[in-house]
């Protein structure tokens, strides 16, 4: 099986209020559709303006990203909040560690 990098990851919107899990092989080009509506101007991230990205996690296999994402869906907010504050007790945002922010649409 070959190995490459996927994506498990958390966005919030500006308020903080609205949390979206998603998956991904390129984080750069899916933090940059989000913002864009690019991916789907009528999308959930789109409507709740969810930019922002406050986790991720890395793996090599796209199931075990598929499965992380699976998981962390399942859970309660206070849950998912908990996971954030392990790595981002802040919930700084992370998108300028990962691309020029904001990109231009």
């Amino acid at each position: 099986m070959s190995s490459y990098n996927f994506y498990t990851y958390i966005l919030t919107n500006k308020s903080k209020r609205v949390l979206y899990t998603g998956i991904t092989n390129n984080l750069e080009r899916r933090l940059y559709e989000h913002y864009t509506g690019a991916d789907q101007p009528n999308s959930f991230t789109h409507k709740y303006q969810c930019y922002y990205l406050i986790w991720f996690e890395r793996y090599q296999h796209v199931q075990q990203a598929i499965d992380r994402e699976k998981e962390i869906k399942g859970w309660l907010r206070k849950k998912k909040v908990g996971l954030i504050g392990e790595t981002n007790p802040d919930w700084r945002f992370l998108n300028e560690d990962i691309v020029e922010w904001p990109p231009s649409k």
